[in-house]
């Protein structure tokens, strides 16, 4: 039998700078860590501009990970706050292909979302 690999839990750090906050999110966003992360991340785009997620040193997003990310979404631009995606890798970028919401984040920039 293959060993497991201990899952790296979810850290992130947000960084405020003026009107817009920067969050560098590192480990897995997956089921069973994203509630508390939507919560907070919720407060952070009702009270800002410029919502930034880092996605540099994300493992791993499974589809609870992915409903979290579009959840923020929705409710940035209901608050009035521009969403932007940064450094997606791989596995992230191939997720939401196969979910069609690559090219939604990607024509949706007239909307206020990035995805570089």
């Amino acid at each position: 039998m293959p060993e497991e690999v201990a899952a790296k839990p979810l850290t992130y750090d947000v960084k405020r700078e003026g009107e817009t906050a920067v969050v560098k999110c590192h480990g897995r966003l997956v089921a069973g860590l994203t509630d508390g992360f939507y919560q907070e991340l919720k407060a952070v785009a009702s009270s800002s501009k410029v919502l930034v997620l880092d996605l540099e040193d994300l493992t791993y997003v499974d589809s609870m990970g992915l409903g979290t990310i579009v959840r923020l979404y929705a409710h940035a631009k209901g608050a009035g706050c521009e969403f932007q995606l940064l450094h997606l890798g791989k596995q992230l970028r191939n997720l939401l292909k196969m979910t069609n919401l690559l090219s939604t984040l990607a024509s949706a920039e007239e909307h206020g979302i990035t995805v570089a």
